[in-house]
């Protein structure tokens, strides 16, 4: 018995010998980075990105219902599967410059508690990855009102994604008060 323990070992070893000779090595050991991702969109020329979780839905221009009264970046309201959602020009809101509508256009919906708005947009650009090492204090070139809006950027290559925060958008009593001044 000792003796086909012996030849089963040696078996094991033969197999083991030939296996590596013909392996292919080990897989790379990458390093793992941790990366933030946000939804990506401009607003006329300026690249930002907002958090995913700040962002309920994305959508098409909706038909509007225009509330007399109002300023001129309040848009109307639009039904949105039975919830009356106030639609804000952004553009309009940040640069009083009202934006134009195209087949690019679409309505960025935030939730902040009770406050329901959604957020006219020049175009969505979709889902944006960032490394940690990306993040950066700096602001891209913005009207001041929308400078108030960011919180950092990010740096990839040449392009610069300023940090939308749309909680420091639902505190500032000029976005709650869209009552005209008569």
């Amino acid at each position: 018995m000792a003796n086909s323990g012996t030849e089963v070992f040696a078996l094991l070893r033969d197999i083991e010998s030939r296996s590596r000779q013909k392996a292919l090595g080990l897989p790379q050991q990458l390093a793992i980075r941790h990366t933030e991702t946000g939804i990506g969109f401009l607003l006329q020329d300026i690249s930002l990105v907002v958090a995913t979780s700040e962002i309920s839905e994305i959508l098409p221009y909706p038909p509007l219902t225009r509330i007399p009264g109002t300023l001129n970046w309040m848009k109307g309201v639009a039904n949105i599967r039975g919830t009356l959602v106030p639609i804000i020009d952004l553009l309009g809101f940040v640069k009083q410059e009202p934006a134009r509508l195209n087949r690019k256009s679409r309505v960025l919906v935030m939730r902040r508690g009770d406050l329901v708005s959604g957020l006219l947009v020049t175009e969505v650009l979709g889902l944006r990855h960032f490394f940690a090492e990306e993040k950066t204090a700096d602001l891209p070139p913005a009207p001041e009102r929308l400078q108030y809006l960011l919180d950092g950027g990010y740096q990839q290559g040449d392009q610069h994604w300023g940090i939308f925060s749309s909680q420091r958008l639902a505190d500032m009593p000029e976005f709650i008060n869209v009552a005209a001044e008569v």
